[in-house]
């Protein structure tokens, strides 16, 4: 009998431990489950992250994607590595992003201050003559003076508002335009042309050279334009019944437009200031002029790949040289 009772005991604790071990092994799957998910889990959310850091990184834009592969080329190509190298770059566009907005700024408030300087003076004539104008004691011949030289003011500002905008849209690629290889004798002839009236005012001779018609790289609308604004500057400083001449040579890569006058001259030492905006030599400070007319001639002969000099002495007049690209056969 005793020994039928601790038979029955040990086999009751034996069906104990096999619940144990039933009930053990059991969460120890729920444990593994559970792992398995939040691993599942965390392995996704960490996939999502990468993508949405990979589609800010390329919404940046081209300027800090293309500085980026060099500086990061050592990181290796693990999720954690690669996380953080996509945060590293992510600041160092948002730091590339506000040097650019600072640049941006400077840029901004220089051109209001030299807007402002160069507005000053036409704006204060037009405020002087409008006051006068109310007098109205004033004879006819008078006020009829007073009102062109406002018209005269006003047509400065509309001009000179017109070269700003012009100058800020090449400046920015707002403005494009196409080049080709074209002939150089009608852009040629169209700036002479514009020019021939205030020319013919002042006695001025216009020379163009004989030469052959030859292919070069260029927009015949800005280039005459550019060249406009070189001859502009020619019939202004030069004397009563002198000459201004224009040639053109053929160089090896290049072929050279030559306008020479007979006028005050330049300075040395402002060849490369005469071509920034807004810049007037002392010589001519108190004459009227905007100081852009140069600034745009080299911008746009810089869109088409070529380029301006000067050479000049004090009183024997100034050579200004554009420099355009031969067709190459």
């Amino acid at each position: 009998m005793g020994a039928d009772m601790a038979f029955a005991a040990c086999e009751e604790i034996k069906g104990a431990a096999d619940k144990l071990t039933l009930v053990f092994a059991l969460c120890l799957l729920v444990c593994l489950a559970v792992i398995l998910l939040e691993t599942v889990y965390f392995l996704r959310q960490w996939k999502r992250m990468d993508q949405i850091l990979d589609d800010f990184w390329n919404s940046m834009g081209s300027g800090e994607e293309a500085e980026a592969p060099a500086f990061y080329s050592d990181v290796q190509e693990t999720r954690e590595s690669r996380i953080v190298s996509q945060l590293r770059r992510i600041v160092d566009g948002a730091r590339y992003k506000e040097r650019q907005a600072l640049g941006e700024r400077d840029q901004v408030m220089e051109l209001i201050s030299d807007l402002s300087h160069q507005l000053k003076t036409p704006l204060a004539n037009i405020i002087m003559n409008t006051e006068l104008l109310q007098d109205t004691s004033l004879d006819e011949e008078c006020r009829a003076e007073f009102l062109a030289h406002t018209r005269d003011q006003a047509d400065k500002l509309q001009w000179l508002m017109a070269d700003l905008l012009k100058a800020s849209r090449l400046e920015n690629g707002m403005i494009r335009f196409d080049a080709g290889y074209t002939g150089i004798r009608e852009t040629i002839a169209r700036a002479v042309s514009a020019v021939f009236a205030q020319a013919s005012a002042k006695r001025l001779e216009l020379v163009t050279t004989e030469f052959k018609d030859i292919r070069l790289w260029h927009n015949p609308k800005w280039t005459a334009e550019a060249m406009t604004n070189i001859l502009e500057n020619a019939v202004k400083y030069s004397p009563e019944g002198s000459s201004i001449k224009i040639t053109l040579e053929e160089l090896e890569i290049y072929a050279k437009v030559t306008i020479e006058d007979e006028g005050i001259g330049i300075p040395e030492k402002e060849y490369n200031l005469i071509f920034q905006r807004f810049y007037r030599g002392k010589a001519v400070e108190q004459q009227e002029g905007s100081g852009l007319g140069l600034y745009l001639a080299q911008l746009i002969l810089k869109r088409e790949k070529g380029y301006i000099t000067v050479s000049s002495e004090e009183g024997a007049g100034s050579r200004f040289s554009l420099f355009l690209l031969k067709e190459t056969n």
